[in-house]
């Protein structure tokens, strides 16, 4: 299988690559308000003096380095630095908070650690008592530093100004030659959505098979494309696909400043490729209707009936493998009239968008694919390093997560949980021996989720497994399509759906808050806070109505019964998401235990319970 791959080592891969694409751009970053460049020689160079600035602190090949900070060229330069030697980096998620850091440096006897800014290195001094093997911190900008707790910036480790002498670039690149596919690459550890937070184990062999299947099989990306990269790079779908893959390749990596910037330095950076999980594509969705909404009756039937015509024609000819025919010219039209001015809101050049971490809802890929902006879906775990399967132009089904790897095999279980087997599956869980058996035996790994594989060999996740609603009357209802369903209502930005051994399923609903304020103002509603708006019986009466539309697309004992409205966000930094935007349900039905139980209590009359009409007209 090796000779297939044609790099040894993470390292090895921007060595090569440096010395193919040269003084071509790798990375792009902001600063002093204007977007900057380095080259794959210069990205390259600076590793290496980074190294050299490691290796003087004593850091050698096995030693654990953490990484706790946003996307910047820094975190890239601090990864490949750290693969130069050998060590394992383990990336800490910007938005963890200060036990968590605790548990994960202590966990992982970390040596080492890179903070970004102020606000990140403020987190250690919290538990510095607590620490039991860092030895250094680095930071990425200017630190004042606890005297306890010096910090050395990434520029002074580096000793920037001082170029590498033939002997050290010599010793580190001899280094570098001792690393192998075989060695472990990284530690991440699972965001905790089941459980304490276990360390993920994944090789270079691992990931740099994931990148190079993951090409192999799209192959829609090439050297002259430009990234956009937001997502977190501690999590391993941004790390493989919007990083490895794309050195890999030879491409150009622009980070966004914040995920609160990516509409400000898109129109800057004009990127062709995005990755992102769904809630970025559900954003643009409701936006591009809430516009639409705003048309008047002739602007907003032509857009329809182009949207329309997309539908038509990538069905013909992505679907079902026809000649579009009028189809494509009627495409093309609506192109140029309607369907241009969405992609110039989005940079211009954006060739196709890569959709994971989380199930992306059918209609919202139909719409993206119709105006000229594929989405493809695909999927993967941490534990998988993170894909398996993609949808690509030739191979291609709306609501799957396409079809599996080269050199990759899956399979269900009675149950439906799939099983995974690959080079990409990870070496096991750190420091949990039992843990790893228990989801890898013989080679093939449990991946937790419950899926469908058709005959063509397309892969449909439906929930994960210990997600899975058993109602009282023993129906198994996978949660996560009923609440991308609701989530495509205009009024409607969140949803969580709860009923494992109840009688009916219920559900908490996170309003569309600047849809709702307006719809409010129109109807002539005063209200205090947000708090006051969602308690009004008209905004309650509403919520019951939106989701009467969506119980019509659903079987008798999927619907909804009754719900609560929401006035605040599920958010990361109050812990009811992951930091891919997944629901953390235990998170929210401990913090919003009162409110689901309360839906259930029938001698309640509390006015807030909404009570979804029921439709006479409803089908078993």
């Amino acid at each position: 299988m090796e000779s297939e791959l044609k790099y040894q080592s993470i390292g090895h891969l921007l060595k090569t690559q440096a010395e193919k694409f040269g003084e071509k751009v790798a990375l792009m970053f902001k600063k002093d308000g204007i977007y900057h460049s380095m080259t794959y020689s210069e990205f390259f160079n600076y590793a290496l003096k980074v190294a050299r600035g490691l290796r003087n602190d004593g850091v050698i090949k096995g030693d654990r380095i953490a990484i706790l900070a946003e996307n910047s060229h820094f975190w890239a330069i601090s990864d490949m630095a750290c693969h130069m030697l050998g060590a394992v980096v383990v990336p800490i998620y910007a938005t963890n908070i200060p036990e968590q850091i605790e548990y994960i440096l202590n966990n992982c006897e970390a040596k080492a650690i890179f903070v970004s800014t102020q606000n990140q290195y403020r987190k250690l001094p919290e538990i510095k008592d607590k620490l039991e093997h860092i030895k250094h911190i680095y930071s990425f900008e200017g630190i004042k530093a606890d005297e306890k707790l010096p910090v050395k910036h990434i520029s002074s480790l580096a000793e920037i100004s001082k170029e590498l002498a033939n002997e050290e670039k010599k010793e580190i690149l001899g280094e570098l030659d001792k690393v192998t596919l075989e060695d472990l690459a990284t530690i991440i550890y699972t965001s905790g959505t089941t459980g304490v937070p276990k360390g993920v184990m994944l090789t270079h062999a691992n990931l740099l098979w994931d990148a190079y299947l993951g090409i192999k099989k799209t192959q829609f990306l090439s050297s002259d494309d430009i990234y956009l990269s937001f997502l977190p790079l501690s999590h391993s779908f941004e790390r493989t696909v919007g990083y490895y893959i794309g050195i890999m390749v030879g491409l150009s990596i622009a980070y966004a400043e914040s995920i609160e910037k990516v509409p400000e330095n898109i129109k800057e950076v004009r990127p062709t490729v995005m990755i992102s999980v769904p809630r970025l594509f559900e954003k643009i969705y409701h936006r591009i209707f809430e516009d639409v909404h705003n048309m008047n009756y002739i602007k907003k039937s032509l857009f329809h009936k182009a949207v329309n015509i997309g539908k038509n024609y990538v069905y013909k000819k992505y679907i079902y493998k026809k000649s579009p025919g009028i189809d494509e010219i009627l495409w093309k039209i609506a192109n140029a009239v309607i369907f241009k001015k969405i992609k110039e809101t989005l940079g211009g050049r954006i060739r196709f968008f890569v959709s994971g971490g989380a199930p992306l809802g059918k209609e919202v890929n139909e719409f993206f694919w119709s105006v000229g902006l594929p989405i493809f879906e695909g999927y993967g775990l941490t534990e998988t390093s993170p894909a398996i399967c993609i949808n690509t132009y030739d191979k291609i089904k709306f609501g799957s997560v396409g079809t599996v790897f080269d050199k990759t095999e899956v399979k269900t279980e009675e149950d439906g949980e799939l099983l995974v087997k690959g080079p990409m599956v990870m070496k096991g869980y750190y420091k949990a021996p039992e843990e790893t058996r228990k989801v890898i035996k013989d080679g093939w790994f449990r991946t937790g989720d419950i899926a469908k594989i058709d005959e063509d060999g397309f892969i449909f996740i439906i929930d994960r497994k210990k997600e899975l609603i058993v109602t009282a009357g023993g129906k198994n209802i996978a949660p996560q399509p009923i609440e991308n369903l609701i989530k495509l209502d205009k009024y409607i930005s969140q949803a969580y759906v709860y009923g494992d051994r109840k009688p009916y399923l219920v559900a908490l609903i996170v309003p569309n808050f600047e849809r709702l304020i307006e719809w409010a103002k129109d109807k002539g509603i005063s209200f205090f806070d947000m708090e006051d708006l969602v308690h009004n019986s008209e905004v309650i009466k509403l919520y019951g109505e939106r989701v009467k539309l969506v119980n019509s697309k659903l079987a008798r004992y999927e619907t909804i019964k009754k719900y609560r409205v929401l006035c605040k966000q599920f958010d990361i930094e109050t812990g009811e998401l992951t930091p891919t935007l997944k629901l953390k349900r235990r998170v929210i039905y401990a913090k919003y235990k009162d409110f689901i139980e309360n839906l259930y209590d029938e001698s309640s009359d509390n006015p807030y319970i909404g009570r979804v009409p029921f439709d006479n007209k409803k089908n078993e």
